[in-house]
Formats: C-alpha cells, structure tokens, sequence
C-alpha cells in the first residue's frame, strides 16, 4: 500500500511550470507532489514590485485557465494572484518552504530528501527555475550590506546614489525607476550598449535619458571594488571612483547547477552548461529524472520562458504514461 510520502511523481519547484507539471499529472490520475523551497510561484514573488511582463497574459496561462489582466502585458501582481488562483482550482498538492536536501535512486524508485520529510517516487521532474543565484562580480566588497542582487521597490532609493551594474531588462527598469523617484544613477555595463533583449518600449527610453545626462552610464567597462561611500569602476578612459549609497549589481542569474550535480544530471563541458535531456521527452542521462523549464537552458536562461515551455508538462508526463503501457 502506497503512503502518504509515496506518490508516482515528485516535482521540485513550484514556480508556473512546476504547477503546470502538477496539473497534467493530475489530469493523468498520477498521483504527485509539488514541492519548494520557498513560496508559491518564488521567483515571481521576489521580482519588483513595479515590474511588467514581456509576454502578454495569455501566453503566461497554464491549465487552460484563462489569465484576465487589466493591461496588455500583466504585471507582477496580476501574475502572483492568477497562479494562486489556479494552484486553488485545481487544489494542487503542495509543500511550500521545504528545501529539498537529496535526489538518490535506488533501484527504479527514486527517494527524495527535504528538511522536513523523506518521499518516494518512480519519477522525478526538476523545475528550479534560475532566479535564486545570482551572478556574482568576484570583486572587493560585493557582500557590503549596500550591495544587493535583487531590486523590489524605487522608492527605497528616493534621493539615493544608486550604481546599476548591468543593461537588461532589470537594470534598465531599476536604472529608470529609481531615476524617476530621485535618485542619481550611475550604469556600469560591461558591452558597448543598452541590451539588445530590453524591453522594446523602454530601451528608447532609457537612451534617452543617457543621452540628455539624467542617467550616468559608462559603456565597455566594470566595477573593480566597492566599499561604504564610493565605487571603482574600470573605464575606457581609465579608473574612476564615484560617490555610492547603494550598489544593485543585476548581473544576472543562474540555475543552481551544484543541485542538478547532486542529482546526478550531467552538464556540458563548456561554460553553458547545459544540462543533459531529451528534447522530446524531457528525460535527463538519470532514467526517470525529467527536467522541465528554464533550468534546460543552462546559463543561456534566456531561451526559456513560460510560453515556450508550457510544453514541456505535456511532454514528460505522455513519456510516462507510454512506459507504464510498455511495462
């Protein structure tokens, strides 16, 4: 007889493509769990509270669940109180705030360990996202208490000097936000100019404001080290320092690659490290191990989204379903 830690699936993550993998299985009759280290949808949560999606909201709906937004693109908000509304339609089975510690398989059951709980399960689905480890600089004084790899809310750096290190979309949006409560803002971007990914309605913008001089930026350069009250920053024209209140060093983010290593998924040996799967079914070098999302892509986390791998549920869970019948 089957527990109550015994299910035919364990998912670990529960941002929207874990949820979407917990709603195929259901509709399979698999039993599963979703679980998280955090809350619900956890990396939407922490993004900025002002921020708007790229992608307009019927590409972010799972489980044919219609996403109803006031704007064309939602924003964060929106998106938080849609995926908790379907997580409740569908009263998806969830462990939110349970970090889980170990993948081991034995035989053809694999056996997964948490801080609160050990669960069984024939199957396994990875979909950790990236969001959680950032892209550190390596320089002097990065882990000050003024230094931070996640921006929330403008308001907190009103009247503020504030260096954004980095030109995508979240130091773009940060570099603007905070401009525009009052702060003087510093970009230092490592390439030759705003990221050709930004947003297409606000790169003008921000040019803009460089051009003009309300937004300091220094192109093809880097911070060197960073302590209480002042920056070094690399140049083409040589080093500076600049006056500092605050660093938001958004430099990118990473999938946790030590997590996929432990569960015994091989990454590629070159600096993208793609984790080893199949296209087609999503099944990693470990049989019975399924990666789902953002983290197949490595450090390329921008190839995908939740639009283009709402899919990838689908895919692994008919790849279940065809080895029970075989079996």
């Amino acid at each position: 007889m089957r527990t109550s830690s015994e299910f035919d699936i364990v998912i670990i993550g529960a941002g929207p493509i874990g949820l979407t993998c917990g709603i195929e299985a259901q509709k399979a009759g698999l039993s599963y769990v979703i679980i998280d280290k955090g809350a619900l949808v956890n990396s939407l949560y922490n993004y900025p509270v002002t921020m708007t999606f790229f992608s307009t909201s019927e590409k972010l709906e799972i489980g044919g669940v219609p996403f109803i937004s006031d704007n064309p693109k939602p924003r964060r908000n929106e998106a938080l109180e849609y995926y908790r509304r379907v997580t409740l339609k569908f009263n998806l089975n969830l462990r939110l705030f349970e970090e889980v510690l170990s993948v081991q398989k034995t035989g053809e059951q694999f056996e997964v360990q948490t801080i609160k709980e050990t669960y069984k399960a024939r199957k396994v689905i990875v979909s950790t996202g990236f969001y959680d480890l950032p892209a550190l600089m390596d320089v002097p004084g990065e882990d000050l208490p003024h230094v931070t790899h996640y921006y929330k809310d403008p308001h907190y750096y009103a009247l503020q000097k504030v260096v954004v290190v980095g030109a995508s979309n979240s130091s773009v949006d940060a570099a603007l936000e905070t401009y525009r409560k009052g702060a003087e803002v510093t970009m230092v971007v490592r390439g030759p100019e705003i990221g050709r990914r930004v947003k297409y309605w606000v790169r003008p913008d921000v040019e803009n404001r460089i051009k003009e001089g309300s937004i300091k930026a220094h192109f093809n350069s880097c911070i060197t080290a960073i302590r209480s009250g002042e920056v070094d920053i690399n140049t083409p024209d040589g080093p500076i320092t600049v006056e500092n209140d605050f660093v938001l060093a958004l430099t990118g983010y990473k999938p946790n690659f030590e997590l996929l290593r432990k569960f015994g998924v091989e990454l590629s040996p070159d600096d993208k490290l793609y984790p080893q799967h199949n296209t087609q079914t999503m099944e990693t070098n470990q049989p019975g191990l399924y990666l789902a999302g953002v983290v197949c892509g490595g450090m390329d986390t921008h190839l995908w989204f939740i639009e283009n791998s709402r899919d990838h549920a689908e895919k692994i869970v008919q790849h279940i379903l065809a080895q029970d019948q075989v079996s």
